[in-house]
């Protein structure tokens, strides 16, 4: 009796309707309460459904709801739902998070922080916020041009994002980015800190430079080239990357964990040298991928760099280990 009344805690709830949502804030005001936006069409709405019951049954003490985000509306435009899915974080009644997004490993992050954290009260507000500014600034200086966007330049989630970041790589503008979906707190804290209410926001060295208009006007005007910082042409980045170690082994993975059979191969003939070395996991970067069988004139991967230098593939280096040849390679002695 006392499993079955524990497998139901951890159950998820569904709710379907605004009266249900509402007498559910009030019942469980006093615990953690997720709450996830779906829609039955969406597939990845079903996975985090998922991720939603694994976590009900690890954090007992927390409540997990899904709702239907089309047949509650009146919920969903109360709290501005635009997409789907997206999660609700509440505690005491009010909302304290959201989360954008089929983003298992952050909605895992925020439900453990909330969770582990004690209830929110008003005379404990002021620290967070010098906390925010604090963490704010850090984000504004993580690069020399750091854009804050909806989604990410991959996947951009708004037309305006999508716009800006069109613009920043016709110029060939070096930018990282921070998807304001991830985190609630500094979606709303940044509109504050940069006096800015809408999204995308562009920085150049910790400070504002603007929305898409600003952007487009100081592409028209010629400026926008001035302003932001370049990123390298790709054949200047490969020659740094190829020698940014004495060996230097461009893979499908990485050190850990080999990604195909021939990566895996020359990973345990470069592990039995005792030679150090660094890896680069091409299925990280698409334009190195590519650019790299140009710029080496060969065309598959592994590849193994020795001082900036192709040495070559895996049937190179199986030729080179079993003459005895691979380790005044590996040295520099004979290349």
């Amino acid at each position: 009796m006392a499993a079955g009344a524990a497998e139901a805690a951890a159950a998820v709830v569904e709710v379907g309707s605004a009266g249900q949502f509402e007498e559910l804030l009030r019942l469980r005001a006093k615990s953690l309460l997720v709450v996830h936006f779906w829609a039955p069409w969406a597939p990845q709405c079903a996975q985090m459904n998922g991720v939603m019951a694994e976590l009900a049954k690890e954090h007992p003490q927390a409540s997990f709801v899904k709702l239907e985000a089309e047949a509650v509306p009146e919920v969903s435009e109360k709290y501005e739902i635009s997409s789907v899915p997206t999660f609700l974080f509440f505690k005491n009644s009010q909302k304290i998070d959201r989360l954008d997004g089929a983003h298992a490993p952050e909605l895992t992050k925020k439900v453990q922080r909330h969770a582990s954290s004690g209830s929110f009260s008003p005379s404990g507000s002021e620290r967070p916020k010098e906390d925010l500014s604090l963490r704010l600034k850090k984000l504004t200086h993580a690069a020399p041009c750091m854009l804050f966007m909806k989604g990410t330049p991959q996947e951009p989630r708004c037309g305006f994002s999508k716009q800006m970041v069109e613009i920043l790589n016709k110029h060939n503008i070096q930018f990282s980015s921070f998807d304001i979906f991830s985190d609630e707190e500094v979606r709303q804290g940044l509109k504050t800190y940069s006096n800015w209410p809408t999204y995308p926001q562009l920085y150049v060295s910790g400070e504002l430079i603007g929305g898409l208009d600003i952007i487009k006007e100081l592409e028209a005007s010629k400026e926008l080239d001035t302003i932001c910082p370049k990123a390298p042409k790709l054949e200047e980045r490969l020659k740094v990357l190829t020698n940014k170690a004495s060996v230097m082994l461009f893979m499908k993975g990485n050190k850990q964990e080999a990604k195909c059979g021939f990566s895996r191969q020359i990973l345990e003939i470069l592990n039995s040298t005792g030679i150090e070395y660094e890896t680069f996991d091409i299925l990280e970067d698409e334009e190195v991928r590519q650019g790299l069988k140009a710029y080496s004139n060969w065309p598959t991967y592994p590849q193994l760099y020795v001082k900036g230098e192709l040495v070559g593939g895996l049937d190179i280096v199986k030729e080179l280990k079993g003459s005895g040849e691979l380790l005044p390679v590996l040295k520099g002695e004979s290349w």
